[in-house]
């Protein structure tokens, strides 16, 4: 198969705690020794890059070594920023006696389960779009399973929001034809939200409105593009990191269905910390016969997916040294 470092995106999921950091950061090592100019980004709230590569990184875009930045998305951060702007924009084209109600809004929407997401989806957009101009691979370690699912299916959402604030307004009935082509017409289906996306579509409206509707539209046009860069599998890959234990297989089937069923590009599994023929002891040969049942459901569950598998080490793996090795090692797996 086709090296997974000479695609243009790969994200790399999994439940907690099975090793996608030091997986993610350790891929990103070795695309930068494959001569690949590399942006690592994480956008797990609880960051542990910094921790991977033994120093500070945060929401800066950092130099880890040659061919190789990092980033630490906070999407804390990134919420406040998105609805301040948000509400600025708004408050710049509504009239004043909205802006209470503008402001009320934004505080519950502080508060709504999407926010965070959403608030996210627009930062990976840019950071994506800023990626390609700059990098030739940008790397994902996200948070645990289903965060890439649900980030996949917000522009649909966002569209829908959009519309009912914007309905809000009673002098927005101008909108409305802008709005039938940000909405999908129908299901999940947005492979195309646009009727004709080479038409002006603010064409003859008043300037506030206009301001109104090519703002959401720009953002909408974004997110389709970065949608259509992750569905393409020729640049975009989904990478799975689980360990050889029946809770992390049973959330990677449900997750690799869910995946499988939307279409996405699915590139394989790393089955990670599996028992090295070298430990010894009778627990730990306790411990490698339930291993190997387990590792063989893994190949019967997921045999139509190529399986990166790595071995479980002495010590934790940290600093640059450390995932120069792991790096190696994944090399060795067939990546």
């Amino acid at each position: 198969m086709d090296s997974l470092t000479n695609k243009q995106v790969i994200w790399v999921g999994g439940k907690g705690g099975v090793g996608k950091t030091t997986v993610s950061s350790s891929l990103a090592l070795l695309a930068a020794n494959r001569n690949k100019k590399v942006l690592l980004v994480s956008t797990d709230p609880a960051h542990s890059l910094s921790d991977a590569f033994g120093r500070h990184i945060g929401n800066h875009i950092t130099r880890m070594a040659p061919n190789l930045d990092a980033l630490e998305i906070d999407p804390d951060d990134e919420v406040e920023q998105h609805l301040a702007q948000v509400t600025s924009q708004l408050k710049r084209f509504t009239r004043p006696e909205m802006f209470s109600e503008i402001e009320r809004q934004m505080r519950l929407t502080r508060q709504s389960p999407g926010a965070q997401e959403a608030a996210l989806l627009e930062r990976i957009a840019k950071t994506i779009a800023l990626a390609q101009q700059q990098y030739d691979l940008v790397i994902f370690d996200t948070a645990p399973t289903g965060h890439t699912l649900r980030l996949l299916s917000l522009p649909e959402a966002m569209a829908a929001w959009t519309q009912g604030l914007l309905k809000a307004n009673e002098r927005s009935e101008k909108l409305g034809a802008v709005m039938e082509h940000l909405t999908p017409k129908s299901g999940r289906d947005v492979t195309n939200p646009f009727d004709d996306p080479t038409e002006h579509a603010t064409a003859g409206m008043d300037p506030r409105n206009k301001a109104i509707a090519e703002t959401l539209l720009t953002r909408q046009r974004l997110l389709q593009r970065t949608r259509e860069i992750l569905l393409d599998k020729q640049k975009t890959a989904l990478l799975f990191v689980l360990t050889p234990e029946k809770l992390p297989i049973l959330e990677t089937s449900r997750a690799v269905a869910s995946l499988q069923q939307e279409h996405l590009p699915l590139a394989g599994l790393v089955v990670n910390r599996i028992l090295p023929e070298s430990a010894d002891g009778e627990f730990l040969a306790q411990r490698r016969i339930q291993e190997q049942k387990h590792l063989a459901d893994i190949d019967q569950r997921f045999s139509q997916l190529p399986l990166f598998k790595l071995p479980l080490q002495p010590t934790d793996i940290e600093g640059i040294d450390g995932l120069a090795a792991m790096s190696e090692r994944l090399a060795n797996s067939g990546i």
